[in-house]
């Protein structure tokens, strides 16, 4: 396939993965019956293993901000862009950025073990978390964050790739959504935004 057709498959999927998760979002803050909840149902419990190989589950990151982006280990270009640009954010915060805590989750546990994780989470700062978990876990987690997630082109090869949105999440110290940002956004843009979500500190 010329590698032409291939970059416009590949916008093609990112855009339409973008679209999904921006619907499943709205779908939260609606409601399915169309009332308005003023609440987007993003995020939940969840129990994973960190790239050290600790357990942690949503109660271990209360009293501060996460900032999360779903992706894996293997992905060849969206992944790290995005990583590089939270990290490139939190650094332009300053001391505000102490109460974030950035992290990656991956939706590629058959291939993103602790070990694969720390390995790459360590090209992006030393503040940021890499979880992963069985494929039971990991669906678990994306089901509570609203997250689309499937193996494409060689699906039967061990080089396959994901398909799966480009969305930041930032959720609240109480572990509840605060927003979410798209694939367009810069690291002045993300620094902004997140410092207008949040409030002053005490």
């Amino acid at each position: 396939m010329p590698s032409r057709a291939r970059l416009i498959i590949s916008a093609f999927v990112l855009l339409l993965a973008a679209l999904i998760g921006t619907y499943a979002l709205l779908v939260g803050q609606v409601g399915v019956n169309g009332g308005g909840t003023g609440i987007a149902l993003v995020g939940g419990p969840f129990s994973l293993t960190d790239h050290t190989g600790r357990r942690v589950t949503e109660k271990d990151f209360l009293g501060k901000y996460m900032l999360m982006f779903f992706g894996y280990t293997y992905c060849p270009d969206v992944c790290p862009t995005e990583l590089q640009v939270m990290t490139a954010a939190l650094e332009q915060m300053g001391p505000a950025a102490n109460r974030i805590q950035p992290i990656f989750v991956t939706i590629d546990p058959q291939r993103d073990t602790p070990d694969v994780m720390k390995s790459y989470v360590e090209n992006f700062g030393a503040g940021l978390i890499g979880l992963t978990g069985t494929p039971a876990e990991i669906a678990a987690m994306a089901k509570a964050y609203r997250v689309y997630y499937a193996k494409a082109g060689k699906t039967g090869s061990a080089d396959y790739l994901m398909d799966h949105p480009a969305t930041i999440y930032l959720m609240g110290p109480d572990g509840r959504f605060a927003k979410h940002f798209n694939y367009t956004v810069d690291a002045a843009k993300l620094a902004e935004g997140i410092a207008a979500a949040m409030p002053a500190s005490p």
